[in-house]
């Protein structure tokens, strides 16, 4: 089994599940008592929160560099970052460590692509939703069109997540919000919607609506376990 170093805390809420999961998915696949081969790193979200928000990326991308360098040299084979946004750093910290990162759009991208759909809504922070690194990695490594909320949708996402979600607030009121922007993004073409934030996932299921959703933290999960499992 490969060694998997996960740079967690953004935020814990779906670091927790990560963990949890990972190790579920490595004992159902290989029975008795094992479990994952985990190398894990939590930083402090707010320190990544406030800098977002003064637009200081170079120092959140020094941060996950250092922090998956410390990954490589406690004896990781490959680097998970448990988190959407942060994979606008993705190449940078691949290129700096040597290792191969498992990407999440990647694994969203594959899922949406088995489905035979082209044309996806993309929800997350606005910074994943404005930025262009997860819409063009989708288009490019798999021939995907991504469509976002309106500017005054994203801010209000953005809120839910930043203000709640992250501190395990999940409410009704959020819930009906999120439905409403699904709703509104299917209205424009969207034949599927990547839940495009590991939070969200945890306030949205496929219950609750009736257009294809795509889990990118269980899928992100399902991407590592196998590339934990190779022989």
């Amino acid at each position: 089994m490969k060694t998997i170093g996960i740079i967690a805390g953004l935020s814990w809420e779906s670091s927790i599940e990560y963990y949890r999961l990972l190790n579920i998915k490595v004992q159902s696949a290989l029975g008795g008592v094992h479990s994952a081969r985990i190398i894990m790193t939590s930083v402090d979200f707010q320190e990544y929160s406030d800098n977002m928000k003064a637009d200081r990326w170079d120092i959140i991308e020094k941060a996950l560099i250092d922090e998956a360098t410390k990954l490589k040299t406690a004896g990781a084979d490959a680097i998970a970052i448990a988190t959407n946004t942060m994979h606008v750093f993705a190449d940078a910290v691949e290129n700096n460590t040597g290792l191969p990162l498992v990407h999440i759009a990647d694994a969203a991208g594959k899922a949406v692509k088995s489905c035979a759909i082209s044309k996806v809504g993309l929800l997350g922070t606005k910074y994943s939703m404005e930025k262009d690194f997860y819409s063009l990695r989708l288009a490019e490594k798999s021939g995907i069109e991504t469509i976002i909320p309106l500017s005054p949708d994203r801010e209000r996402i953005n809120g839910f997540i930043m203000d709640e979600f992250c501190r395990g607030i999940f409410t009704d009121e959020a819930r009906s919000y999120f439905i409403k922007v699904i709703s509104d993004l299917e209205s424009r073409g969207a034949k599927g919607i990547i839940l495009g934030c590991t939070e969200i996932p945890l306030l949205i299921k496929q219950d609750d609506v009736n257009i294809r959703l795509f889990d990118t933290m269980a899928l992100h999960i399902d991407a590592i376990t196998e590339y934990m499992l190779q022989y």
